[in-house]
């Protein structure tokens, strides 16, 4: 691995190059050696500096970039030879969206965990979007994603079935109601996820299917926010029955009777176009699909 990319890397997320060097277990003048070399091979000033911070230069950001990805490549590498010597172990990058990364994604890991504890999992959840380029760039070994969705250097997997439906508050006007038409709706305020996240395209897909015209939305970025907000009255939402199972439980949470819901979408394994797959993605792929 070229330790000059890691050095660049490790200090520009450290955003301080003492950080940095405490980080690598290097001295910060062996640090800054490592990225005047680096600077010199480029031909480019990367950083920015000053006693305050560090910051990337336009030069700076495409190397950042691509270092990232190269960094990714040798770690892959790496996790594919180990592989052919060892028993499946290792780190594991996983990519999730909110839905499935709060309330599902737990479940999985637990049981990877207890079938293969070499494999070290590390998690970062994100929209629908994020994810996948996160993927892309090999910053990810495999995403989760929610609602379908096309990239050309992607490979995309559905594996499981989700459904979703129009959640109120236990004290809403509707909630004791035994039939629920679309046209009690419109007057409601609706609290939806933001652009790029599976569940906002999933209630775009429902409001057009059903010619619902909210009266008025708020949009916020978890999932979380949305059930606390609901909970308090302050509007209606539409969720995956994973994300409210422990709220309609405890019966704070209800989910109102329509015909046509629940409204059905599927989770997908993302994974990169590439012809080798780690043994570690490889059983946690199977362990999705043999689990949900």
């Amino acid at each position: 691995m070229d330790h000059h990319l890691l050095v660049f890397v490790t200090v520009v997320e450290k955003e301080n190059f003492s950080r940095a060097a405490e980080e690598l277990h290097m001295t910060q003048p062996a640090v800054s050696q490592y990225i005047r070399m680096l600077e010199r091979a480029t031909g480019s000033k990367l950083l920015e500096r000053s006693n305050k911070y560090v910051r990337l230069t336009r030069a700076g950001e495409i190397v950042y970039h691509y270092a990232k990805e190269i960094l990714g490549l040798y770690t892959r590498m790496q996790c594919l030879v180990d592989d052919l010597m060892n028993k499946a172990s290792g780190n594991l990058s996983i990519g999730a969206s909110y839905t499935f990364g709060e309330y599902v994604l737990p479940h999985i890991i637990a049981a990877l965990h207890a079938q293969y504890p070499l494999i070290k999992p590390k998690i970062t959840i994100g929209n629908t979007r994020e994810i996948a380029e996160l993927v892309a760039a090999h910053q990810l070994d495999v995403g989760i994603v929610e609602g379908e969705f096309h990239h050309d250097q992607l490979s995309i997997e559905p594996f499981a079935e989700d459904s979703m439906s129009i959640v109120v508050s236990a004290n809403h006007r509707l909630a004791g109601k035994s039939r629920v038409d679309i046209a009690d709706l419109c007057a409601e305020t609706w609290i939806i996820r933001e652009t790029g996240s599976g569940t906002r395209d999933a209630t775009d897909k429902m409001f057009a299917r059903f010619g619902l015209v909210p009266g008025s939305t708020m949009e916020f970025g978890s999932t979380q926010i949305i059930k606390e907000s609901v909970e308090a009255g302050l509007g209606i939402t539409f969720l995956s029955h994973w994300a409210v199972r422990k709220e309609l439980s405890l019966g704070s949470l209800r989910l109102l009777p329509m015909e046509g819901f629940p409204f059905v979408r599927k989770f997908y394994a993302v994974t990169k176009s590439a012809q080798f797959q780690t043994r570690a993605v490889e059983l946690f792929l199977a362990l999705l699909r043999s689990e949900i």
